[in-house]
């Protein structure tokens, strides 16, 4: 089975095997675990250039097991959620039976104008019938999926607005040009940037569930090693994907099973007493930490194979769940993870 995902340009190119990606082993963690609960949030990819940041997401697309599609949707609607059907499938308008579909991996390049992140007049179907006719956009076509952009750091502004607005309400409104739709828009959002080329706006940066700092390998024998695979690929893409097609089946079987076993995975009152506890004594703003700490947990934990959550799986998850929500202290210089593993020691040792 060859999978392929859309680039920015628009064509079609084989994904590289997520299960071919040396090292990096945090990232893909990460990755996996919102696989397995999309609830959790975005992903936060931070680090060096060259890092297969962009690659994993990419290759991402291979493990997810295809998704149900209402009959003939343009916005991907789950058949199984009535409550969250597009307008027209409530209608009962997609005339086709339910379909599977891969779940869809959205590349959203910088230079994305507005009109074609959120959807906007169908311009040919207008000029050649005089309809008006709306032409679903890049959180369309992301919705139930992953919508991923590369340097989301420089992201303008006015996206920056629109993604924390859809984020928010999982609904994508659009009022310009005599329409006004309305449709289901939840994804997760995968965003990868180098730290030194700016930071994200607080609003934002608050919105990724999970945060992850990437760096570049300095074992010799690794770095030979992600070498000779990406050349293997780049000469030979499908041979290479097949060969790693096992590996990849393997991953995905495992976030299958884990996604049946989310809901029973046991949270006992004191495992989310100390992820309270500990967000307190780091200072962290709102309740998302806390949440994302036990979805993330919860999501680990089924990955694993365990049946229960406790207060060691917290602190496991705790640095990318919480590093990008410290706040700066001028009067602490160590780092946000080493903030985050003296407070779960402080709090281990009461």
């Amino acid at each position: 089975m060859t999978y392929t995902f859309v680039n920015r340009s628009g064509l079609t190119s084989i994904a590289y095997p997520f299960s071919a990606i040396v090292g990096q082993d945090g990232m893909k963690h990460a990755l996996m675990l919102a696989a397995v609960d999309p609830t959790i949030g975005g992903i936060l990819v931070f680090g060096d250039r060259g890092t297969g940041k962009s690659t994993a997401v990419r290759g991402l697309a291979r493990l997810l097991p295809p998704m149900a599609v209402a009959g003939d949707c343009r916005f991907n609607c789950d058949p199984a959620a009535p409550a969250r059907l597009c307008p027209a499938c409530r209608a009962g308008k997609p005339a086709s039976r339910p379909r599977k579909v891969p779940v869809p991996v959205v590349d959203m390049p910088l230079s994305a104008t507005e009109d074609r992140v959120a959807g906007a007049l169908d311009l040919e179907r207008a000029l050649a019938h005089g309809e008006k006719a709306f032409e679903p956009g890049l959180l369309a076509a992301a919705h139930r999926g992953f919508l991923y952009i590369d340097e989301v750091n420089l992201l303008e502004d006015h996206l920056v607005d629109l993604l924390l607005d859809v984020a928010a309400s999982g609904v994508n409104v659009v009022e310009r040009d005599g329409l006004s739709v309305r449709h289901p828009a939840r994804f997760v959002l995968v965003g990868s940037g180098n730290p030194e080329e700016g930071e994200l706006r607080p609003q934002l940066l608050d919105r990724f569930g999970l945060s992850v700092e990437v760096k570049s390998p300095s074992d010799i024998a690794q770095r030979i090693e992600v070498v000779k695979r990406r050349d293997r690929f780049d000469r030979d893409p499908e041979a290479f994907a097949a060969q790693w097609e096992r590996a990849d089946a393997r991953l995905r079987a495992r976030i299958s099973r884990a996604r049946r076993q989310l809901d029973g995975i046991e949270t006992p009152d004191e495992t989310i007493e100390f992820a309270s506890r500990l967000c307190l004594a780091l200072g962290v703003d709102g309740l998302r930490g806390e949440l994302a700490l036990l979805r993330a947990a919860r999501a680990a934990a089924a990955l694993d194979g365990c049946e229960r959550v406790d207060a060691a799986a917290i602190a496991a998850i705790a640095p990318p769940a919480l590093r990008h929500r410290l706040r700066r202290d001028p009067l602490d210089e160590a780092g946000s993870t080493v903030r985050i593993e003296r407070a779960i020691a402080e709090l281990a040792a009461r």
